[in-house]
């Protein structure tokens, strides 16, 4: 136990001397999981309650993320589609064509980080939607019992896996910033700044998982359904 917490404050020294080297070093020790489940958890809980006081992040906050995402990586594909085929229709070559519509050598690798971005925050609004794998027609002919049971192993499983991707996913940021790894093309965007979404991600699908479960054992308790139908791209 006592190993534990020397690992504990060594990580949180790390943190504190903002060098990316001893962090990725401290994140290394067993005490990473314990402090990463206590991260998970109580990040969970805290956010949470930022979305009871404020419906509206609890509404739109994933949604504004992945549209944010999603349309920005559409634009610079597309730009870099006309920056790539329109010089050549009007017949410009290099020097004579304009600098804003020469090729930038980013269109092509900043798109795949925003998409990681835009996947992860949107697995935690599809679990807040619960249009994940639920089996929603087998549990709805189970006791209301068991119906709490499963959606109980659900909550654990989501926990546990996104204990998993918090810890494994820090040290990946960890490297990345220790590494001085940038997005291929650009010149000081980091590569970090992107892969840091992941973690935070499953902090707020954590949030989601706790909201659900919550709702889950109020409906048990007051006798309402436990189990409804969820739609792909219902209300939210």
């Amino acid at each position: 136990m006592g190993e534990i917490f020397s690992g504990i404050g060594e990580i949180i020294a790390a943190f504190a001397g903002g060098s990316s080297w001893e962090i990725s070093q401290a994140l290394d020790l067993p005490a990473a999981w314990i402090l990463g489940l206590v991260i998970l958890v109580v990040g969970g809980f805290l956010i949470m309650g930022l979305y009871r006081v404020s419906p509206f992040l609890e509404k739109h906050l994933e949604g504004y993320v992945m549209v944010v995402s999603y349309l920005s990586i559409g634009g610079i594909i597309f730009f870099g589609v006309i920056q790539r085929f329109v010089p050549g229709m009007l017949g410009m070559d290099f020097s004579n064509t304009p600098v804003w519509l020469r090729p930038w050598p980013w269109t092509t690798t900043l798109p795949p980080f925003l998409f990681l971005v835009m996947t992860w925050v949107g697995c935690s609004y599809n679990v807040k939607l619960r249009t994940h794998l639920a089996f929603s027609e087998f549990r709805t002919n189970m006791p209301r019992a068991g119906q709490m049971f499963m959606l109980t192993v659900d909550a654990v499983l989501w926990i546990g896996f996104s204990w998993v991707v918090i810890v494994t996913g820090s040290r990946v940021v960890a490297n990345a910033a220790d590494n001085f790894q940038i997005v291929p093309g650009t010149d000081n965007l980091m590569q970090w700044w992107f892969i840091l979404t992941v973690p935070v991600a499953f902090i707020f699908l954590v949030a989601r998982v706790l909201e659900n479960w919550f709702e889950d054992l109020r409906n048990y308790r007051s006798g309402d359904a436990i189990i409804k139908q969820a739609v792909i791209g219902g209300d939210a």
